[in-house]
């Protein structure tokens, strides 16, 4: 069956490469689909006016669940950092919470990195950017804050995500919003409310991954291909598709062998592009070593510059927390899908292990970039540049060679986030249709035909519609999360009592008389 999607999937790849078919495709999809993707867009995106600083209705949403899920676990980012780091690196409590016969598809490693794989991307290199243009050099400060806050939610939908995991006949793992809102609010005697929730989560999920987790991540990287390999004199001008269907036949090898095969390469890849990433950062940033303290000090002064920026104080606090907010996704509910095939029968354990997920993509990558972009002065002689762009600028000015370097970077960011969307979009898609060979199939085949298709075409309104319905999933999440929240605080007590946790680990002995939460029924 294997051969056969293959050999399938190669015969159509080639199908729609041509230049041609593509260029048609993309006015008539574009000019289609427009009308409906303004409107989303506009409704998702509906801004609120705040000291003349507009902020989108759907981050304030995100920044909200945020607060109060971090003041319910009193600041579990930060009380609870130190045992996430034991349960990935440490030996002795990661086998007292795990058992070799524990139901699962991957290592705690392998989720955490599948999970990085789907937020790890453009955003960490020109969104910093853009919100350091944008709202000065102190919204660096706030977009750490943010980063604090979002662990929170974190916590949260990736405990629920195992703690109403479905374990298939197969033995896969089936889990993620869709899961735990429409079980979870059964449970409750809210099947009214569960079902429809989950139903629309899976839909905005399809969407989201075959729009910006997978078009725009291959039209990225196409792109800064062509820039690296000649420009406009480039082969890959006028034949973006050859780059597409390698990447798509890339993907299509991968994606075949489920989660398994997938969390493989993430947990080698994940890594690879961090580290080359933070080393070529370290590398400009110690070159200009003496400009850190005055960096620093820009920064924390910048942040509560009234005048700083337009929308002084204000200003400066609603970019950097929107980028926070869109860099690492917590609350979208992405990673819960990726976290419920960890082998663990302690769904907390996992929920402190996605602690780690923010700090990493957005306190370590994003303010590289940062910081990058500041000690070069970058950010003071833009000369209109933005984005990558700007980013670039500041890199080359240390390494000549970065383009190269940022290539290879892009590359792997958007072959990482390929893997994991590919596989959300998978969940979504079996949850509404159904388990099975043939239907998850046909949806990775769909799939990898969009790779394609993505590195063909600028179908600049689909990409504003999949952008809306990323956001958008956090809608209904947020709202299960809400409604769950009493279960994951008494797991979250049970656990820091048994495994002498934290802060709450001599407080709730009694907690244990009881036992944990019962087990989801299946």
């Amino acid at each position: 069956m294997r051969k056969i999607f293959l050999l399938v999937n190669l015969v159509i790849l080639f199908f729609i490469s041509d230049k041609a078919f593509a260029e048609g495709i993309d006015k008539k999809i574009d000019n289609l689909i427009a009308p409906a993707s303004d409107a989303v867009s506009g409704l998702v995106f509906y801004p609120v006016s705040i000291n003349s600083v507009d902020m989108p209705v759907i981050i304030i949403w995100l920044l909200v669940g945020a607060i109060v899920f971090t003041i319910i676990t009193k600041g579990i980012g930060v009380w609870g950092f130190k045992h996430a780091v034991e349960l990935v690196f440490g030996k002795k409590k990661n086998n007292e919470v795990k058992d070799s016969g524990d139901k699962g598809e991957v290592s705690s490693f392998q989720a955490l990195s599948t999970a990085l794989s789907g937020t790890i991307g453009l955003g960490n290199i020109a969104g910093v950017a853009i919100a350091i243009t944008m709202g000065g050099p102190g919204a660096v400060f706030w977009m750490i804050i943010g980063s604090i806050f979002g662990m929170a939610t974190k916590f949260m939908e990736a405990t629920l995500g195992i703690k109403y995991r479905r374990v298939n006949p197969d033995g896969s793992i089936s889990g993620g919003p869709m899961y735990y809102i429409s079980h979870g609010l059964t449970r409750m005697k809210m099947r009214w409310l569960g079902q429809p929730l989950a139903v629309i989560f899976s839909w905005m999920c399809i969407a989201a991954a075959i729009g910006g987790g997978n078009m725009f991540q291959v039209s990225m990287a196409t792109s800064q291909i062509v820039e690296v390999t000649g420009g406009q004199d480039s082969f890959f001008q006028s034949n973006s598709w050859v780059f597409g269907l390698l990447i798509a036949l890339i993907i299509s090898m991968i994606i075949i062998g489920g989660i398994k095969s997938i969390a493989k390469v993430t947990e080698k890849i994940v890594p690879f592009m961090c580290i080359l990433y933070m080393i070529s950062g370290f590398v400009v940033i110690l070159y200009h070593f003496t400009e850190i303290p005055n960096v620093i000090a820009l920064v924390i002064n910048e942040a509560f510059n009234p005048e700083a920026v337009e929308g002084g104080i204000i200003g400066s606090i609603i970019w950097g927390l929107r980028r926070s907010v869109q860099s690492n996704e917590a609350g979208v509910g992405t990673a819960p899908i990726a976290y419920a095939t960890v082998k663990t029968h302690e769904p907390v354990s996992q929920g402190f292990v996605s602690l780690l997920e923010p700090f990493i993509d957005t306190v370590i990558l994003c303010s590289i970039t940062a910081f990058v972009i500041l000690v070069t002065g970058a950010h003071a002689s833009t000369e209109g540049l933005v984005g990558v762009k700007l980013t670039s600028m500041a890199f080359e000015s240390v390494i000549p060679f970065f383009p190269y370097i940022l290539a290879l970077v892009i590359t792997l960011f958007a072959l990482s986030t390929l893997l994991s969307w590919s596989y959300y979009g998978q969940k979504a898609w079996n949850y509404l249709f159904g388990e099975g060979e043939k239907r998850t199939r046909t949806y990775q085949l769909i799939f990898c035909i969009f790779i394609v298709i993505g590195s063909s075409m600028n179908m600049a309104s689909i990409i504003d519609f999949t952008d809306a319905m990323l956001l958008a999933m956090a809608v209904p999440n947020i709202i299960g999360i809400y409604l769950l929240t009493p279960q994951v605080l008494r797991e979250l007590r049970v656990y820091c009592a048994k495994y002498k946790v934290g802060i709450f680990k001599n407080s709730v002995s009694e907690v244990l008389a009881d036992s944990a939460v019962p087990e989801v029924k299946r």
